[in-house]
């Protein structure tokens, strides 16, 4: 690798005698091809071209007022948006892909808010930009970018640039499906429906039997089971409305996702409604106080009608004891959810699914593919053993779109059961990830972050300053303190400490942050004052990286006296 940490790779035209100078719509040979330069080592070596760079760039330029006529135009022509294309791909894969994954090169360049808008160009005009303004706004974008895949982010719950993902992602682009109805997306719908039962088998639900869908995000996929929960207790709610319910209740765990309440508020419950349930001291629901709650709820005159469990919390990374909170969800007659957006790729691993002992026995899961297994943004499931619930909760049965009279089996017009009518094609990605990796090697991802995440607890647990806010994490989200020298000898039973203490993380946050050296993020919870959270998910970090991040906490909170 250079010392600069940066990587060229190169797109170039591969030109074909056949392409016609006399229209957006000439013909072309479908041996005509957009080609990548191979590599030697860290040297590039393009490919045989028949037409020199130099030239095509002096042709495209001559055609630039013609092609300006017809800028507006939705439809790629070789003419005129090949080569754009080719650099546009270019500048990606050097700049947002290889060189923004580098150890040696930075997480993000920051610049501060009122800055950052006098730096970019963002302001919309009335004349289109050339190509050569456009591939000037691509870098700048880039550059000014957090870099998310790189190693040294870890700041939420994703990361990393999966490279089959990312190809899977660039298809589904090209492709531009919305998957409602096999009639305009045939090999989605089927692909939907294979990855759909593989989950729910993968979950326990005997021979993958239920339903599911891919939603935008695990908000919404823990909306959907708020959803079919409430059909399933009382199904005129769909057409009689909120007038027709007596007071509903959820019950969930006091660090569960927000996301339990918005929703519950979003569908007209209301977050009082929603009832938090007491944690332990490692953040796992406490289950006797869930019973406490389910009878008080009753005793109100109130209707509980489900429980939102999890596994994997936000910050902690807490497992909530399925298998107790099914056993209370079938003596009351409620639905169990189990939010597995996070943990949920523990289950591909033999070794670690045990921490999600019990989900098999939920009606309905949340899990998130684009967080503990790495697929691109945005990349979540909501899956539930009730086949065809999703269908009789949402269809409305549109006869523009869902006609029964199709020459087709209409049974793979899966749209309807959604709440959305246009919808991304998000299972490409993580079905070409799966293809390319097997489930072999997604297990095998599993089975190393949680590797690196029990070597840096090992390591943090033996190295001075450094304290665990939960003793053995479960997940891969590491809670931590770091004590800098100017802070250990003020008394740990006192305010003073806990004061300064809390001033430590947000520190080295804004020193990490300005450096670019890596983003790590931090919070309070509950009584305790801020701490650090490490979160891992990308499977290319090795124990190196682990000690690197351990080292630069240090360094960069050497000095600080809070």
């Amino acid at each position: 690798m250079p010392a600069n940490g940066m990587f060229d790779v190169a797109l170039q035209v591969i030109d074909d005698s056949n392409v016609s100078s006399g229209s957006d719509s000439a013909g072309v040979s479908e041996d005509e091809d957009v080609q990548l330069f191979c590599s030697k080592g860290n040297t590039i070596v393009p490919k045989p071209l028949k037409k020199s760079i130099s030239k095509i760039k002096d042709e495209e330029f001559s055609k630039t007022a013609k092609a300006n006529e017809k800028r507006y135009a939705s439809l790629p022509s070789r003419e005129h948006h090949q080569q754009f294309l080719t650099d546009f791909l270019s500048e990606v894969l050097n700049n947002a892909v290889f060189n923004a994954t580098e150890r040696a090169n930075k997480v993000l360049n920051w610049v501060d808010p009122e800055q950052l808008k006098r730096t970019l160009d963002l302001e919309l005009k009335d004349e289109p930009d050339s190509h050569e303004k456009l591939l000037e706004l691509t870098r700048a974008t880039i550059k000014h970018s957090v870099k998310t895949g790189h190693p040294y982010f870890m700041n939420q719950l994703f990361s990393s640039v999966d490279p089959y993902g990312f190809a899977g992602q660039i298809l589904t682009d090209a492709l531009n499906p919305s998957v409602y109805t096999f009639e305009v997306s045939p090999v989605f719908v089927l692909m939907e429906e294979v990855v759909l039962k593989e989950m729910r088998t993968i979950v326990g639900y005997p021979d993958g039997t239920g339903d599911g869908i891919f939603c935008p995000g695990g908000s919404m996929a823990n909306g959907y089971s708020i959803s079919c929960a409430r059909f399933k207790h009382m199904p005129d709610v769909k057409t009689k409305g909120l007038h027709s319910l007596p007071r509903l209740v959820i019950f969930t765990s006091e660090d569960a996702h927000y996301s339990v309440k918005k929703l519950a508020s979003f569908m007209g419950i209301g977050s009082d409604n929603v009832y938090p349930i007491r944690t332990d001291a490692i953040g796992k629901i406490r289950v006797d106080h869930l019973e406490s709650e389910i009878l008080r709820a009753k005793s109100e005159g109130a209707v509980p009608f489900m429980v939102s469990a999890t596994a994997g919390t936000t910050v902690i990374g807490a497992f909530d004891p399925l298998e107790q909170i099914a056993d209370l969800c079938k003596k009351y007659n409620l639905w169990m959810h189990v939010d597995a957006a996070w943990g949920g790729g523990a289950l591909m691993s033999k070794k670690y699914r045990s921490l999600l002992k019990g989900i098999e026995r939920s009606d309905s899961v949340t899990w998130n593919p684009h967080k503990l297994l790495a697929a691109p943004q945005q990349c979540s499931t909501f899956l539930t053993r009730h086949e065809g619930i999703l269908s009789e909760c949402h269809s409305t049965n549109a006869t523009y779109l869902f006609q029964k009279d199709k020459f087709y089996d209409t049974q793979y017009d899966t749209g309807d059961k959604h709440i959305q009518c246009g919808r991304r094609a998000d299972v490409l990605k993580f079905w070409f990830m799966w293809r390319a990796k097997g489930t072999s090697g997604l297990e095998q991802h599993i089975d190393k972050v949680f590797e690196n995440a029990e070597h840096f607890t090992s390591s943090i647990k033996a190295r001075e300053g450094f304290e665990m806010v939960v003793e053995n994490p479960e997940c891969t989200n590491v809670c931590f303190w770091y004590v800098p020298p100017g802070l250990r000898n003020v008394p740990r039973d006192s305010a003073e400490f806990t004061e300064r203490l809390h001033k430590v993380a947000p520190k080295v946050k804004e020193r990490m942050m300005r450096e670019g050296s890596m983003m790590i993020t931090y919070q309070p919870i509950h009584d305790k004052p801020n701490f650090f959270r490490l979160v891992l998910q990308n499977s290319a970090l090795d124990k190196s990286d682990m000690n690197y991040i351990i080292d630069e906490i240090e360094r960069l909170a050497a000095d600080l006296k809070p």
